[in-house]
C-alpha cells in the first residue's frame, strides 16, 4: 500500500474530531500560501517601485513635474504615496502665506508620516495570520494526537490482549495530526520572519527618504523666504 493511500486510509478511519483537526490544519496551510505568495508579489513590487523612483527622484526631476507625473498614474502606492503626501501638504502651506520654513516642512513631515502608517499597515496585511498559524498550529495538531492516542489506550483497555496491529493504526492516526501541524506551522513561521524584515526595510527606506525630502523642502522654502 502506498503512503498516498495510508494517509487517506488512516484519515477516514480517525476519530471524528482527529479529522476535524486535520482539516482545520490543512485549511490553515492552503490559505496561508496563498497569503505566501500574495505578499511575496506585493513586497517584491513594493521594492522594485521604490528603487525606480528614487532613481527618478534623485535624477535631478522637477519637483512639480515629478508631482504632475505621479499623480497621473491609475494607481499610486507605496514611496509614491509619501512623495504626493508631502508635496501636496508643502504646496498648500505655501499658499497659506506661512512665512516659517519650519513650520512648512513640520506639516509636510507630519502628512507623510501618517502615508507611511497606511503604506506599512498595507505591507503588514495577512502577517499576523501567519504568526497565528505558525504559532498555534502545532498546538492544534498536538491536541489531535493526544485524543487520538488516548481513544487508541481506551480501546486497549477493553480487549483482554492488545497487540502491535491492534496498537499501531491508532496511534499513527494521532501522529499524523502532530505532522500536519508542523506542516503547516513552519512554513508560517519562515515567511512571517522574511517579510516582516522585509517590511522593516522598505520601512527604513521610506523614513531616510522621508527625511531627505523634507530637508529639500526645507532649503527650498528657506531660499524662496530669503528672496523675499
Amino acid at each position: 500500500m502506498s503512503a498516498e493511500i495510508s494517509f487517506f486510509h488512516l484519515f477516514l478511519e480517525a476519530s471524528i474530531l482527529v479529522q476535524f483537526v486535520m482539516l482545520t490544519l490543512l485549511t490553515f496551510s492552503v490559505v496561508c500560501w496563498a497569503m505566501i505568495f500574495q505578499r511575496r508579489k506585493v513586497l517584491r513590487t513594493a521594492g522594485a517601485d521604490l528603487q525606480a523612483f528614487e532613481d527618478k527622484f534623485w535624477s535631478g526631476a522637477d519637483l512639480s513635474k515629478l508631482y504632475s507625473e505621479t499623480c497621473a498614474k491609475p494607481q499610486v502606492q507605496g514611496i509614491e504615496s509619501l512623495f504626493i503626501a508631502g508635496f501636496k501638504e508643502f504646496a498648500r502651506l505655501r499658499k497659506s502665506h506661512i512665512d516659517n520654513p519650519q513650520i512648512i516642512v513640520d506639516g509636510t513631515h507630519r502628512a507623510m508620516r501618517v502615508a507611511l502608517s497606511r503604506e506599512v499597515d498595507s505591507l503588514e496585511k495577512h502577517l499576523p495570520f501567519m504568526a497565528t498559524v505558525g504559532s498555534i498550529s502545532p498546538y492544534i495538531g498536538l491536541f489531535g494526537t493526544v485524543w487520538g492516542i488516548m481513544n487508541s489506550f481506551i480501546a486497549i483497555g477493553a480487549v483482554k490482549q492488545a497487540t502491535l496491529q491492534m496498537v499501531a493504526p491508532g496511534i499513527a492516526e494521532a501522529l499524523i495530526a502532530t505532522a500536519m501541524g508542523l506542516f503547516a506551522a513552519i512554513p508560517a513561521v519562515m515567511a512571517y520572519n522574511r517579510f516582516s524584515h522585509k517590511v522593516e526595510k522598505l520601512e527604513n527606506s521610506y523614513g531616510n527618504f522621508m527625511d531627505e525630502f523634507s530637508s529639500i523642502l526645507q532649503r527650498q522654502s528657506a531660499a524662496e523666504q530669503s528672496t523675499k
